[in-house]
């Protein structure tokens, strides 16, 4: 005999279980919170006074270094015209001051003299005579103590030193004086720099710059250890890179800007805006997210003008291990919580509590489209027993719905509850046609007995278009159509798209799989990407979940082009810009499809970058001889075609490029000629 369930619910145990369990998680996520923000607010601190110390360090030697240059030529201890002496304290002040990448001296007559360290292996002395404006470079290197003459040159140059701001400042002024350059007589180079005029017997001789190159500050800040995964960087007010950590910066080697947080402090820099003002002296905080990440930035100012330093540390660093400790005390805690609600349910509901667990269960299946995991529960409640076959039967129909369309969009209509619906958006996205070859004449002479073959060649393709997150639209006779980028969005769709194309060419080929006749069976692939129309297309009696567009005619035509040029996978220009550096290619040609007036770039598809050797020479033989091609030279075409030849052994594309050049000199074209091919079928 069967009861009614609404006689047996007890809501109270069940209420009882959520308020606490969601109670205790906010709690503790509150705590976890103020927790990581002072943990980031002692690492900025820390990390502020490391810089602030080691900026005032800079200024120190600097202006220690000014001071004893400027005593040495005021009191005339030392004559600038004296090149041994001047080059000795130049060297001494660069030799005992780690920090400082130039001693200058520059005069009213535009004559320049100057020490720069290379780096920690050596030195060079430049000197600039005027009216002839010559720059002679001693370069010397360390020996021990000693230094030893490298290299000797000279060599004309635009440098003037009385067009620097940081001289022109300072030979109207009456002491020293910050400024920042980045023009210095040997290249462009982001600096810092000390300037004081000279007065020599009443008469102002020139001026005297102590330079710091900002690669110094940029190495200081790798060298923090505080907190491993934070990051400090020296900004100017428009988001302008200072400094950024790089332990190999220093006068030999540029600043390399890839450090992975430099873009969260720019945004922070840049979003700021007139809230945060530096030249008030406040520190500005803010939050970033970044990839689904949150990163707390503060951004402080510091004494030169304009500049701040800006800290970035990601909350998960202190999160990770706090929402750990959350998570374990939730799943105790839900533990002691369950089983006293089983407990207590048990002796009150024998009858429901078990097979509503379960049948909740098989709900989740279903919310999450597993539906082979869908089970049926037999129960002595009426209400549960066909609220199981209800789950189970609506499973079963899902299923085999989910072979007609991607699962994907299934789980979408099943999740969103408001059915399929006409319309559609917009969306950059890959779409992939694959067809056999041959596959006319074969089914010809096989008639019906071709559909195991086509039913395994189908098996294999789809498998790999899956695994690489395609999304399988259609199949038409032998061709398969795919795309990426939706019902899911996907960044990298085209990445994916070529990485599939290639799993599928390996796949066939592995698998073996012969025609009638006993010979290989062979697929071509076309593969285009850009914006496309995708949605449910169709009428209101029948819905296709497709994509359209231009984009999508040009793959399909692309799978065709193969027979032309005796390749397997071909790309168009914009799925080439996407894939970049992750894919091996090389360019085929420039070609009209049929159906299209102007000509775009195809290439071939070769492998991907982390999977294949880089390009082999017979690659760029042949396009050397495309280049030549469309330069109109057509002998040195054939030649560069004819060594792709003799490199690779066959190549189908290289033979019909010599045959087109030797068509074009058989029979001229006009001046308008510009080396795209038109395709004249599908």
């Amino acid at each position: 005999m069967r009861i009614g369930i609404r006689s047996a619910i007890s809501a109270l145990v069940l209420t009882s279980i959520v308020v606490s369990a969601v109670g205790v998680h906010l709690l503790w996520w509150r705590t976890a919170q103020q927790v990581s923000r002072m943990l980031a607010n002692t690492i900025n601190d820390q990390i502020v006074s490391a810089v602030s110390d080691e900026l005032q360090s800079i200024t120190t030697e600097a202006r220690s270094s000014m001071t004893a240059v400027r005593t040495l030529l005021t009191e005339k201890v030392l004559d600038a015209d004296d090149v041994r002496k001047r080059e000795s304290v130049f060297l001494s002040q660069l030799q005992s001051q780690p920090t400082i990448s130039w001693v200058a001296f520059g005069r009213p007559d535009g004559s320049f003299f100057a020490g720069h360290k290379l780096g920690e292996s050596g030195v060079e002395m430049l000197t600039m005579t005027m009216p002839d404006r010559r720059l002679r470079i001693d370069q010397y290197d360390y020996a021990g103590n000693d230094i030893k003459l490298r290299d000797t040159k000279v060599e004309d140059s635009k440098y003037l030193v009385t067009d620097q701001q940081w001289f022109r400042d300072a030979i109207a002024a009456d002491d020293e004086h910050w400024s920042t350059l980045t023009t210095h007589p040997r290249g462009e180079r982001l600096a810092a720099a000390l300037a004081v005029p000279i007065d020599v017997d009443g008469k102002r001789a020139g001026v005297l710059a102590i330079i710091i190159e900002l690669t110094r500050v940029s190495n200081f800040l790798s060298q923090l250890t505080v907190g491993k995964s934070a990051g400090a960087f020296l900004l100017d007010r428009d988001g302008g890179v200072i400094a950024t950590p790089d332990p190999d910066a220093d006068e030999l080697n540029a600043l390399k800007t890839n450090h992975p947080l430099l873009p969260i402090a720019v945004t922070a820099m840049q979003r700021a805006g007139e809230a945060y003002n530096p030249g008030e002296g406040e520190v500005f905080r803010s939050q970033v997210r970044r990839d689904g990440q949150a990163y707390e930035a503060v951004l402080t100012p510091i004494s030169f003008p304009g500049w701040s330093l800006v800290t970035v540390v990601p909350e998960s660093v202190f999160l990770g291990p706090v929402q750990t400790t959350i998570r374990n005390l939730l799943i105790g805690l839900a533990l002691l919580i369950v089983a006293a609600g089983l407990l207590s349910a048990w002796l009150a509901q024998r009858l429901i509590a078990a097979p509503l667990i379960k049948v909740v269960g098989e709900i989740k299946h279903v919310e999450r489209f597993d539906l082979d995991k869908v089970e049926r529960h037999p129960s002595r409640l009426a209400e549960i027993g066909n609220l199981s076959s209800a789950i189970g039967d609506m499973a079963h129909g899902l299923s085999a719905f989910g072979k007609y369309i991607p699962a994907d969009l299934v789980r979408r209509l099943v999740m969103d509850g408001n059915g399929a619906r006409l319309g559609g958006a917009v969306r950059p996205m890959s779409v992939m046609f694959i067809d056999l070859a041959g596959f006319t004449s074969l089914s010809e002479r096989l008639g019906d007995r071709i559909i195991p073959l086509l039913s395994r060649y189908f098996d294999l393709v789809s498998g790999e278009i899956q695994k690489e997150g395609g999304t399988i639209d259609k199949f038409i006779g032998d061709a398969v159509m795919a795309f990426w980028g939706a019902p899911s969005a996907n960044s990298d769709h085209a990445v994916d798209c070529c990485r599939a194309a290639l799993a599928c060419q390996r796949a066939v080929a592995e698998a073996s799989l012969t025609d009638d006749r006993g010979m290989p069976l062979r697929i071509r692939i076309g593969i285009n990407s850009g914006d496309m129309l995708v949605g449910n297309i169709g009428s209101e009696v029948r819905l296709n979940y497709t994509v359209i567009g231009d984009a999508v005619n040009i793959a399909s035509r692309l799978e065709g082009i193969n027979k032309i040029y005796g390749s397997t996978i071909i790309i168009g220009p914009e799925t080439r810009r996407l894939a970049g550096d992750w894919v091996v290619v090389r360019e085929l040609d420039r070609l009209a499809v049929y159906g299209r007036a102007g000509g775009l770039q195809v290439y071939e598809l070769l492998g991907m970058a982390d999977q294949h050797a880089p390009p082999a020479n017979w690659v760029t033989s042949y396009e050397a001889g495309l280049a030549a091609w469309r330069a109109g030279d057509f002998t040195a075409a054939i030649g560069a075609f004819e060594k792709t030849l003799e490199l690779r052994g066959e190549d189908a594309a290289s033979t019909l490029m010599i045959e087109r050049c030797k068509y074009q000199l058989a029979n001229p074209t006009g001046e308008d000629w510009d080396g795209t091919t038109v395709a004249r079928t599908k």
